[in-house]
């Protein structure tokens, strides 16, 4: 197995962090209602972030994934919630050499299912400040040592736990229907793989007449370092003791009553053995 060591997804990490606002934050759903979104998430790189926070090129290696996140309410208060990449694709090019052209390896690439969670969210209070705590376990389903190196991957080969408080409250801007919601969790990760302290803020308003949702958002992960320790590469989405602050401003536009639209792209501010290169999503979504 090459040094590519395996732990979460990290933008898809926070897979709440690539959901609409929507669904999550600290509001749970209502009884019988719901959320389910449809969405292609993707991202090609060329280039890492090392363990000392610098950029490094890599062979160029891309990950797709389509999967459906949903809702639903159980009670007023208590929410189950799921993210299942359907389809998981990832590959990367030829290695060929600067000198004689020759390539070196061929490239490879892997279709799978993904890693899935599944969760139940619970909200504390409501009103003027709404807070809820989740839970999350991350099903390690996809592949974690695809390709003749081992390297390829659609998971991460570990069963995980998500502990996360979030607390969010509406409010104007400029007339405008507004939100703020901001949380911390941590992720209790196995199989001698890092926990993980991750922490997000978000804030969105409506516009055209509550159609079209704007909105942005900072989060990050940061590595309790009490796992194994990793080698300095970034040219996974699934290394040790990776870390990154990131942001993502994202358009939800609502096409009819109950359904609409949605495009995001994330990016790393700062970061270490992952990607230096952004993520896309796109996705429709309906409530019931």
């Amino acid at each position: 197995m090459s040094n590519t060591i395996k732990v979460s997804v990290i933008f898809l990490l926070t897979l709440f962090s690539i959901q609409s606002i929507t669904a999550g934050g600290g509001w749970p759903q209502k009884k019988g209602q719901g959320y389910i979104k449809l969405s292609e998430w993707w991202l090609v790189s060329n280039q890492h972030f090392t363990g000392t926070g610098q950029i490094d090129p890599n062979v160029t290696t891309g990950i797709f994934n389509s999967s459906i996140y949903f809702e639903y309410g159980i009670t007023d208060r208590l929410t189950v919630t799921g993210y299942v990449p359907f389809f998981s694709r990832t590959y990367n090019n030829n290695i060929v050499s600067e000198t004689t052209g020759e390539i070196l390896f061929e490239g490879e690439s892997l279709n799978s299912f993904g890693d899935t969670d599944l969760g139940l969210q619970y909200g504390l209070t409501s009103g003027v400040v709404n807070t809820s705590i989740s839970l999350t376990l991350g099903l390690p389903l996809g592949v974690s040592d695809g390709g003749s190196q081992g390297t390829l991957q659609t998971g991460d080969g570990e069963f995980n736990q998500l502990l996360k408080v979030d607390a969010g409250f509406g409010y104007k801007l400029l007339g405008q229907n507004a939100y703020a919601n901001t949380y911390i969790g941590y992720n209790n990760r196995t199989n001698g793989f890092s926990d993980e302290y991750r922490f997000g803020l978000e804030s969105g308003v409506n516009l055209l007449n509550d159609k079209l949702l704007a909105l942005v958002r900072v989060f990050g992960v940061l590595s309790a370092k009490n796992g194994a320790p990793s080698g300095d590469t970034g040219t996974s989405i699934f290394a040790n003791n990776a870390e990154h602050i990131s942001i993502s401003p994202e358009l939800n536009y609502n096409v009819g009553k109950n359904w609409g639209v949605s495009a995001s792209v994330s990016t790393a501010l700062y970061g270490k053995l992952i990607f230096a290169s952004p993520a896309y999503a796109i996705g429709v979504y309906t409530r019931f």
